[in-house]
């Protein structure tokens, strides 16, 4: 008599890992075009899928942080604007992490990096699904700048002013032992990076070994990081079953490459929003591709969630499930226009090969504000670029192209009406100011009419 066949072990659900860079540009790793020597990065892109149309959902930190850890815009979860250390909002309690997401799933989890979204105790990782913590609540810029730890509920201030020139190997010293701890259950890393935001450091490892300066160190340094994670998660025999994800909260901010595109972090142009993304999960993510989809960092939640069969949560997506793209099993997928904001103001839509600028500031966010203020004034009429073709917005070709022109706009206004009053009131506030004529290639200003 055969004995009885034992039933099979539940699968173990896959992996997750986040790395995210903070101001880094869509130009600034080997695999897009870079002399910077970035090793790790390029074999991950050459073993994995490499994104080439992938967008964050704002060009400024805090925002950026907030879509991607909940697959909706930042208008929606109460996250407009950069956080400062007297700020006293954060992500919107209501809001559901990739974190909060897995939890159910039997996940473990850990933040380490750069947090940003509230640092005031309620706005915390602990509250936000994650086991533990470790890293700066905001930008390296602001003062003070603790570096904290939580764990078991416990939060503790580790240094006053956290030591720049340790910062990446003490992250990544803490992501590797939580990749070993984790080992026998499912586990969910998100490591958001200080750098290379300014002001940058390195170790005594990597200071001075690269041939483009402080900035060149900081991103070999960082290369080396996402190394270290990637031989962690081979040690404990997990590489086939984990997603590792790397990209870029915005572009460049006063050093570092967009890549041939226009604009730079704190603007909605390419090269403020365009960002490098890489997908790695040898068997699952197809080896070796590209794909010029249009993609977008609020559309990791809901992928991690048909990914990992977790359940998703109840609230509006604005991302979407792009698991065919990372699977090779086709190289776009059809989306609602892909809003851009600058804090609340809406400035310009993404649909298909199509971009269309219906609105921008009249003075660029790191200069001088001119007479009256920094303004955010609309476009007549708005431009439109083909940013396949013209990879930096070189050419507004709206004139030749009225009915694109017209179903963007439409699309724009009917996704314009689900969102929070403040984005609408916004919205009516700056179509209402009376411009100039366009000039080519000025910034919008106001009618000489206009008093101030």
């Amino acid at each position: 008599m055969l004995a009885a066949r034992a039933p099979a072990a539940p699968e173990r659900p896959p992996n997750v890992v986040i790395i995210y860079a903070d101001d880094l540009g869509y130009g600034d790793l080997g695999c897009y075009g870079s002399p910077l020597k970035t090793p790790n990065l390029d074999r991950m892109a050459s073993e994995g899928v490499r994104l080439t149309h992938f967008y964050s959902a704002a060009p400024a930190c805090s925002p950026s942080r907030s879509s991607l850890l909940t697959g909706r815009y930042p208008t929606r979860v109460g996250v407009p604007h950069v956080l400062f250390p007297n700020s006293t909002t954060g992500l919107n309690d209501g809001e559901v992490t990739i974190a909060q997401m897995l939890k159910p799933l039997g996940y473990r989890t850990a933040c380490v990096g750069k947090w940003h979204l509230g640092h005031l105790p309620q706005f915390l990782p602990d509250r936000r699904g994650f086991d533990s913590y470790f890293g700066i609540p905001y930008s390296n810029d602001m003062t003070p700048r603790p570096l904290i730890q939580q764990a078991k509920g416990v939060t503790e201030t580790l240094e006053q002013q956290a030591t720049l020139a340790t910062l990446i190997p003490r992250y990544t010293a803490k992501a590797t032992a939580f990749i070993e701890e984790a080992k026998d259950s499912p586990f969910f890393l998100y490591m958001p990076h200080t750098y290379p935001h300014i002001p940058l450091d390195a170790s005594d490892s990597f200071r001075g070994k690269s041939p483009f300066g402080l900035y060149g160190d900081v991103i070999q340094e960082l290369d080396w990081s996402v190394g270290e994670v990637l031989r962690t998660i081979q040690k404990i025999g997990q590489d086939r079953n984990t997603l590792v994800v790397f990209s870029s909260d915005n572009g460049p901010w006063f050093q570092g490459s967009p890549g041939h595109l226009r604009g730079r972090k704190g603007s909605t142009l390419e090269g403020g929003v365009r960002v490098p993304c890489i997908a790695r999960m040898p068997g699952r993510v197809a080896k070796g591709r590209t794909s010029d989809g249009v993609t977008s960092t609020m559309d990791m939640l809901p992928t991690i969630g048909a990914l990992t069969g977790a359940a998703l949560p109840n609230s509006l997506l604005d991302g979407i499930n792009i698991l065919d793209i990372l699977e090779a099993r086709t190289r776009s997928i059809d989306r609602e226009a892909l809003l851009m904001f600058d804090g609340w103001h809406l400035q310009c839509a993404r649909w298909k090969k199509w971009k269309l600028h219906v609105a921008r500031h009249n003075s660029y966010v790191y200069s001088p504000p001119p007479p009256g203020g920094r303004l955010n004034l609309p476009l007549r009429p708005p431009e439109l670029y083909n940013v396949v073709d013209d990879v930096d917005e070189s050419y507004d070709v709206a004139e030749k192209n009225p009915d694109v022109v017209r179903e963007i706009e439409d699309r724009m206004g009917r996704l314009l009406g689900g969102f929070p009053q403040p984005v609408r009131d916004h919205r009516l506030e700056t179509v209402r100011h009376k411009t100039r004529p366009p000039e080519a290639g000025r910034l919008p200003g106001r009618a000489p009419a206009e008093k101030e």
